[in-house]
């Protein structure tokens, strides 16, 4: 079977109950497999067999169902597929409130100029208005969902009119569109959160041409990978790219969350959408539009809303039979008390038609999606890529958080913590020492090279390059002679290590430190200790963790003594020289136990990250952050992981508000209509208000701030 890929946005979409309805009548259609549908991002994606069906036929459906399909491209060169934004005027729901408003207005005056047939004026604005709704309720009982909100308006709207309540169905009719509407303009304002990443790419690019000096303005969805651009100081960088020429400082905040410009020159990655605050700069583009971070990242939260959390698809599971339990608790309110108590028939057909009308489960199958899109959407805007609900509501029941420590808790890669002089300044021996390692790539002889650069030290003239001794040290020879750094072994068979000295490096091993020394011909002239030392936010973020009342460990392959050297300045527990297998046990029964969140660069621990139950990449925005996790921190900082948990807390608790208002607004009316208390127009103005909450409730997440984790 030959299948093809297939997604469009579905504009009209405005609650998870048309998601479900579109779900549901997607499934029916022949050929169709693998559906998703999105309510929080307003799109459609299935695969379909094109010998059985076409997408003419999907958007013919979707048409049916009341719905506006607006096709997607499989692939587009901008992060930014065109979407039609009507006029407000010509917003189809917009308009139904319009015409349902006018319809009514006639109804009245005609009334109030001839009262005598006043009920047959609002009977036929009832149907006049009825008709598009009931048609909506025959299409989706035949595609599948026969228990819509369409369904419980068509017969509380008939009901009310056969008891000669046509006056109040008009009013419902009338107030029933007004909800839609405002649903509508809900679920745009939630949408805008992720939508709104868009806009800090900016549209239009200085590109050099053809090598030369010359500038051409283009638009920045056109530029190909090897293009160079220009980016002036205040302007937005077009493309992921590298720095060629220039220095500056670079605003990171839209992509990572980071506020604190970022020094970047030659050599230096960039985003797209990030702010070049004080140096002209060029850059060579490596990523198409369609491919860089933002777009990426844009991707990756749709792809996410798709994906349903376990509450969500709890309350999925209950919609299906709450609305026909709903409509039978509605019937035996309009039976019961006339046929085994001998009660009015005309009021308790009003009041179970009530009921119906409270019993919408709208706000109810809302609830959980739409606070699950408000907290994807806050995460990504701060550097939080969270993938999907079930990822998002994990993490708040994390009670464990293991680190690896090289990357993640630490910077990844060595510092020069300690100068040791024997002869001479520090500052002498760590200049002789960066001069002999001058052109080494390794880790050690960088570090020390760095150290030197830093305190702009003067190095002295190497002549004739540096040799190494495989495996001990490496040499060179400087003005005054051939000079060694090598491993305090290497210095013991060349010489004798003053014991001042030997002791020093002795405290120092015990630190968990490297140590090499620096020898002049047969002189120990000092050494100089390296350490991968901890991120400065490291202990921060712990802290932040443990009074929360989450334990935290770190799984390490590193020797034990330098993971208790990290672990004891951090204050954590550590379990060391762990090969991948042991990382993976560790993880297993630290599971048995709690849920567990495993923090690691996304590259070495790919294991551990999979088999916790949510894996966190630090990698400052890298692919391999982006596509290997459950969840990245594109800002590369260990208090995010404090920022993820707050964050799914937050999103937790804003799901069951929605829930306790859903159900507690629907409690009360029920009561009161079984009172007699609540009138037909009282019982869908609360079922409307109930769903506004929801979504006002949900969009609260949208203002949620770091500082809260």
């Amino acid at each position: 079977m030959a299948t093809n890929a297939y997604k469009t946005r579905v504009e009209g979409m405005d609650c998870a109950s048309c998601a479900l309805k579109i779900e549901t009548a997607m499934q029916r259609l022949p050929g169709v497999a693998d559906v998703r549908v999105s309510y929080s991002a307003a799109t459609l994606a299935l695969r379909f067999d094109q010998d059985r069906i076409s997408p003419s036929t999907i958007d013919d459906e979707l048409r049916s169902l009341g719905y506006r399909p607006q096709a997607i491209a499989p692939s587009s060169s901008s992060i930014r597929p065109e979407r039609k934004r009507l006029p407000w005027w010509q917003d189809a729901k917009l308009q139904s409130v319009m015409i349902a408003a006018a319809v009514f207005a006639l109804a009245f005056a005609l009334a109030q100029l001839l009262p005598a047939f006043e009920r047959w004026f609002y009977s036929g604005a009832a149907a006049v208005c009825l008709i598009p709704i009931a048609r909506r309720a025959l299409i989706g009982a035949r595609s599948g969902s026969p228990f819509s909100i369409e369904t419980l308006m068509t017969v509380a709207a008939i009901g009310a009119v056969v008891i000669g309540e046509a006056e109040e169905a008009a009013v419902v009719i009338v107030l029933f569109n007004v909800g839609e509407w405002l649903e509508t303009f809900a679920a745009g304002r939630a949408r805008a959160g992720i939508e709104a990443l868009t806009d800090v790419v900016p549209r239009t690019a200085r590109r050099l041409r053809d090598g030369s000096d010359q500038v051409e303005e283009i638009p920045a969805a056109d530029l190909m990978i090897g293009d160079v651009v220009v980016v002036r100081p205040g302007d937005r960088i077009p493309s992921d790219g590298k720095v060629i020429d220039g220095r500056s400082d670079v605003n990171e905040a839209p992509i990572t969350g980071e506020s604190v410009p970022v020094a970047k020159a030659v050599g230096d990655h960039v985003y797209a959408g990030s702010i070049n605050a004080n140096g002209e700069l060029r850059i060579e583009t490596t990523n198409a539009a369609a491919d860089n971070t933002i777009a990426r990242i844009i991707h990756l939260v749709e792809q996410a809303q798709e994906s349903k959390a376990p509450t969500e698809r709890m309350i999925d599971r209950l919609s299906r039979w709450y609305t026909p339990a709903a409509m039978l608790v509605a019937l035996l309110v309009i039976i019961v008390p006339p046929l085994g108590f001998g009660e009015d028939w005309a009021t308790w057909i009003y009041r179970g038609l009530a009921t119906l009308l409270i019993a919408c489960p709208c706000a109810l199958v809302i609830s959980t999606p739409a606070a699950i899109a408000s907290g994807l959407a806050v995460g990504a805007r701060k550097g939080l890529l969270i993938k999907g609900g079930a990822v998002l509501e994990t993490l708040g029941k994390v009670r464990t958080v293991a680190f690896d420590k090289t990357g993640t808790l630490t910077l990844g890669q060595p510092q020069v913590t300690d100068v040791v002089a024997v002869i001479g300044q520090e500052d002498a021996v760590l200049a002789r020492a960066a001069a002999v390692e001058g052109n080494t790539s390794h880790p050690i002889g960088q570090a020390i090279v760095r150290a030197a650069k830093a305190r702009a030290l003067q190095l002295p003239v190497v002549f004739g390059g540096s040799q190494a001794v495989p495996g001990k040290a490496i040499s060179a020879r400087l003005k005054d002679g051939f000079a060694f750094v090598g491993s305090p072994r290497f210095a013991a068979e060349r010489t004798t290590i003053p014991p001042q000295l030997a002791t020093t490096i002795s405290d120092l091993e015990r630190e968990g430190k490297t140590v090499v020394v620096l020898i002049s011909g047969n002189t120990c002239e000092g050494a100089i200790a390296v350490r991968d030392e901890p991120r400065p936010d490291a202990a921060g973020a712990l802290r932040q963790l443990t009074s929360k009342g989450i334990a935290v460990v770190m799984l390490t392959g590193d020797n034990a003594r330098t993971a208790q050297a990290i672990a004891g300045q951090l204050g954590m527990e550590a379990r060391a020289e762990l090969l991948p297998d042991a990382k993976l046990a560790e993880i297993s029964r630290l599971k048995e136990v709690s849920p567990v969140a495993m923090v690691g660069d996304g590259i070495n621990d790919a294991p551990a990250l999979a088999a916790a139950s949510v894996g966190i990449a630090m990698g400052g925005g890298t692919d391999v952050a982006l596509e290997t996790a459950d969840a990245a921190l594109l800002n590369d900082r260990a208090h995010g992981v404090a920022e993820l948990i707050a964050l799914s807390q937050a999103t937790l608790g804003n799901i069951w508000q929605n829930i306790s208002i859903a159900l507690g607004l629907k409690a009360v009316f029920l009561a009161t209509s079984l009172l007699g208390v609540t009138t037909l127009w009282m019982a869908i103005l609360a079922d409307t208000g109930a769903t506004v909450l929801v979504t006002a409730n949900a969009l609260r997440l949208l203002r949620w701030r770091a500082s809260e984790a």
